[in-house]
């Protein structure tokens, strides 16, 4: 039973997977993908088609954390709506395997941009991609959870209280220095959470451009990725974290906007997509976004917290890239704070 992020026993996937996933054989090659600090995912090469498997990080594991059996729910029950997702296979819950539970689903064949300026494209095609972005995430928020089976996927109350709740008590666990800024940050989001308005939806967690895979050469969404995060909550979260991101520095590293000329680009301002988004779901506007904005920048300052507690631990998927991210901690914490200023 392996207990490595990087490798896999490829022999035992290979026996699983020749008992219980229909049409599978072998020869089977494995590669990681360095992408994706939570959960390390790898492809799966046969002579005939290629998957993708998905695993829980062996460990002492923070309760609730890397739940990949509800990553495979999710995305399941998402199989014949109007959001892109890929086709899951099958999920194993017994640790004796791989030593953790794991799921298999199709491999994507498309691209994915880890820069939102997407330099390589024209402006036609960056303002397509961003606003298919835009079309997938007004679609994700109007699933009808009943229909597809979804609507104990999270517990009822307000979301943000439940979050920031859950993410403080996630980032306690997992502190290894005092932090001014998160500490302030907490007492005043804890203090100002609007009242509940009755959106109750599904949310993807960490909506952004490179967690979607689209068409080689279109603009076209084939899949959205990463659902770790996903819950029944409350959709102005996931929008904002789309503002989010696109405030962090241009390039691959940062994966936004920060410091480019996007007009220049062909793509979408904050308020331009939030406008389009509106339209989208019938929504006369959105009031106190800055609370929405903080918000995510506290969960993401939470999120890497944990991230860089793993590379300490030695438990990172890519502990190097690990040790990077989680230097921003502060830094997205003081952009909390700025963000609760913004109306």
């Amino acid at each position: 039973m392996s207990t490595d992020t990087q490798t896999l026993d490829i022999p035992k996937v290979s026996d699983y997977l020749s008992q219980h996933l229909e049409g599978f054989e072998g020869p089977l090659e494995v590669e990681k993908f360095q992408a994706g600090q939570s959960n390390p995912t790898f492809l799966l090469k046969t002579p005939s088609r290629n998957y993708v498997l998905r695993r829980k990080p062996p460990g002492v594991l923070l309760k609730s954390a890397h739940a990949v059996d509800r990553e495979f729910r999710v995305q399941r029950a998402l199989q014949d709506t109007d959001v892109p997702v890929s086709k899951m296979h099958l999920l194993c819950e017994d640790d004796d395997v791989i030593g953790s539970a794991f799921y298999i689903m199709d491999h994507i064949n498309g691209r994915n941009f880890m820069d939102p300026r997407m330099p390589e494209e024209t402006n036609g095609v960056r303002a397509g991609i961003m606003d298919e972005m835009n079309r997938v995430l007004a679609a994700l928020h109007d699933v009808d959870i009943n229909a597809v089976g979804l609507a104990d996927y999270g517990p009822p109350g307000n979301y943000y209280e439940r979050q920031i709740a859950r993410w403080t008590k996630q980032y306690r666990a997992s502190e290894t220095e005092d932090q001014p800024a998160m500490n302030e940050l907490i007492d005043r989001l804890t203090a100002s959470i609007p009242a509940d308005d009755g959106q109750r939806t599904l949310v993807h967690g960490d909506y952004r451009i490179d967690n979607m895979m689209f068409e080689k050469d279109g603009t076209k969404c084939l899949a959205v990725l990463d659902w770790e995060l996903s819950t029944i909550g409350h959709p102005y979260a996931d929008l904002a974290a789309v503002m989010m991101q696109w405030q962090m520095p241009a390039g691959t590293e940062g994966r936004g906007f920060g410091g480019a000329d996007r007009k220049a680009l062909g793509v979408p301002t904050d308020e331009e997509f939030i406008a389009k988004y509106c339209e989208r779901r019938g929504i006369d506007g959105i009031d106190n976004f800055g609370f929405y904005l903080a918000f995510c920048f506290f969960r993401m300052a939470g999120i890497i917290q944990g991230v860089l507690k793993r590379a300490l631990d030695g438990n990172a998927s890519n502990p190097e890239r690990a040790m990077k991210v989680g230097a921003y901690v502060p830094v997205f914490a003081a952009n909390g704070l700025k963000a609760l200023e913004r109306k």
